[in-house]
């Protein structure tokens, strides 16, 4: 009877030691829509950050679950350390104080934030200063330039994806809607609204718009963190980023993308 104890006991301790070996560990990636750069909206969400961390992931024998979510609720997600990682993010020193951005940046786009609105008489926004008393929709949780971040006299409507944004001005219930000129123009063909009965104001912010990956908080302390930052090194030196980034009409990453 003793004996047979000891034996079960055994192939209880030997099962439960497989099992952990050969658990893998899960890495959670929050993904927007955010098309040509990603997209939630096919039968398996895909994107240029699951592309990026796809290899990492066969290097360092780990497994990714993609999070799909609207932009705001991704960073939410992130920020409270509800995910690991998500791409695409402008570094500012707000969320700095929240999250650990993986430098450089992997997403160079040299463009501007741009205002829209539907096609209207003697409206027309040339300097900032005409977009006061102007509602204006902006995706919560964005980051555009510190003047117009800052502007509290300004009317910001916030809303959680770019199709309500154009949603709302079609149907006439925000003025403006701001946006990246290189991803909003390409959103709107994606998203089928009828473009010709929008137009693109003078007024715009120039600007180089940097997209990092970042970390939440708690991951951003992990060794499987440092591991993926050192991987993600090896990829920028050795080509294969600028490799991955080229399919989606971006420049190659270089090492001062996105560092002060």
């Amino acid at each position: 009877m003793v004996v047979r104890a000891r034996v079960f006991f055994l192939l209880i301790v030997t099962l439960v030691y497989s099992l952990c070996a050969g658990a893998r560990t899960v890495v959670s990636v929050a993904v927007d829509h955010a098309p040509p750069y990603s997209n939630t909206e096919s039968s398996a969400p895909k994107g240029l950050i699951i592309d990026i961390l796809r290899p990492i992931a066969q290097e360092l024998n780990f497994d990714i679950n993609v999070i799909a979510c609207p932009f705001s609720r991704c960073v939410y997600l992130l920020t409270h350390n509800e995910v690991d990682i998500m791409g695409g993010l402008i570094r500012t020193p707000a969320r700095e104080q929240q999250l650990q951005f993986v430098t450089p940046a992997y997403m160079a786009l040299h463009s501007s934030f741009s205002f829209y609105s539907l096609k209207t008489p003697n409206f027309n926004i040339e300097h900032y200063n005409d977009l006061y008393g102007k509602r204006i929709a902006v995706m919560r949780g964005a980051a555009h330039f510190a003047r117009f971040d800052n502007d509290e006299k300004l009317i910001k409507v916030p809303v959680t994806s770019e199709q309500i944004a154009l949603d709302m001005l079609l149907k006439d219930r925000v003025d403006l809607f701001i946006g990246v000129e290189a991803t909003a123009e390409h959103a709107m063909g994606v998203l089928q609204r009828p473009a010709h009965q929008l137009m693109k104001h003078p007024y715009r912010y120039q600007d180089a718009i940097y997209g990092h990956m970042a970390f939440a908080s708690r991951f951003a302390g992990s060794t499987l963190a440092e591991k993926i930052n050192q991987q993600y090194q090896k990829m920028l030196n050795s080509g294969e980023l600028s490799a991955l980034v080229k399919p989606y009409a971006l420049p190659p990453v270089m090492p001062q993308n996105g560092i002060n």
